[in-house]
């Protein structure tokens, strides 16, 4: 019996060596991008560069075609799905009548999120911790907001370039959280006319940049555990029904062969 169309080419969507297939092509598409942006390489091999470009899109555009005839409609249910042909669509745009969102085409290579199961978890991961990065984002605010309203009153008059306003003040700080040149560069300035300035900027630095940017970081780590825990079980939930449909087959043989038995010996007697 023959394998209709359809099977054949979800059997074949699925499979490990399409998905590495699928990557590897990102990968070269990606160097093909990047080698454009060198003027001399692009004057040598302008050609071969466009030929592949245009080959890559065609691969990514059949690529697509083909899991929507196997799935139909029940491909834009999946978000990652849709994310794949939001960047196929670019990219035909950028390469249409829009010429001038060519640098879209770079979009491409994000394919890579949805095709690599390790970068796949990562930004599930994040998308999970969203909820609790914006609950630090908004404390974090306001701790930006109540400490640039205190430095512009202390040394707004004696140095209105850094905290002359209220945003001043705050990109000020912004600098100070990174800890780009906080020392030297603002601080001990700031120190010479104010000794004590010390007991406002050393608490917000503790503040900030360790203690609210860590609670980044561990609520990220913990999105990630989760969505780990999630996929591990949903594999053992998957290994355990295909053990569970094995024993169910394993029965019903057992039943089959049990009933045979009997059948035989019914006949035995009966002789």
């Amino acid at each position: 019996m023959r394998m209709p169309l359809r099977a054949k080419l979800e059997k074949l969507l699925l499979s490990p060596a399409e998905e590495w297939t699928v990557a590897t092509v990102i990968v070269a598409n990606a160097v093909v991008l990047g080698l454009e942006t060198y003027p001399a390489v692009e004057a040598r091999i302008g050609g071969l560069l466009l030929f592949l470009d245009r080959f890559f899109l065609w691969f990514f555009t059949v690529e697509i075609m083909a899991r929507l005839y196997v799935s139909g409609l029940r491909f834009f249910r999946g978000a990652w799905n849709l994310f794949d042909f939001s960047v196929v669509a670019i990219s035909w745009i950028a390469a249409g009548p829009f010429a001038t969102l060519r640098a879209l085409r770079v979009l491409r290579v994000l394919r890579l999120v949805s095709t690599v199961p390790s970068i796949r978890q990562v930004v599930s991961g994040l998308l999970q911790a969203i909820p609790g990065v914006g609950a630090i984002m908004a404390l974090l605010l306001l701790v930006f907001y109540v400490f640039s309203v205190i430095a512009t009153q202390l040394y707004g008059q004696a140095f209105p370039e850094w905290f002359g306003s209220l945003g001043r003040s705050a990109y000020t700080l912004f600098q100070i959280m990174t800890l780009e040149s906080w020392s030297m560069g603002i601080v001990r300035p700031v120190m010479r006319e104010f000794p004590l300035a010390w007991l406002f900027f050393v608490p917000f630095i503790l503040v900030t940049s360790f203690t609210v940017l860590n609670l980044f970081i561990g609520i990220i780590v913990n999105a990630m555990q989760v969505e780990h825990e999630a996929e591990m079980k949903a594999e053992q939930k998957m290994r355990d029904q295909a053990v569970h449909e094995i024993l169910d087959e394993i029965r019903s043989l057992r039943a089959e062969v049990r009933a045979l038995r009997e059948r035989q010996e019914g006949g035995k007697k009966r002789c």
